[in-house]
């Protein structure tokens, strides 16, 4: 009987390393996989979320900039009219 449990141990320690080693190989690809990715990404020249986000600030800036300086020069208009 010990021979038949020392048999099942060794099945249970190659089973558990081999998940071990399944799971570093999955972390691995994981790895190497973001990383293509990332390279990928860097090469396409997008713009990351705080780029936009600022890009996106300035324009809303500008066009407010604009809306202002439209009503300004209207009433200019306006009182030159009226002259």
């Amino acid at each position: 009987m010990q021979s038949r449990n020392r048999l099942f141990d060794d099945m249970s320690q190659l089973m558990t390393n081999a998940m071990g080693v399944a799971q570093g190989a999955k972390d691995e690809a994981e790895t190497a996989f973001k990383s293509m990715i990332d390279r990928w990404m860097a090469d396409r020249d997008f713009v990351t979320r705080e780029e936009f986000d600022a890009a996106r600030a300035m324009a809303q800036k500008a066009r407010e900039e604009n809306e202002a300086l439209k009503a300004r020069v209207d009433a200019l208009e306006d009182a030159l009219k009226s002259r």
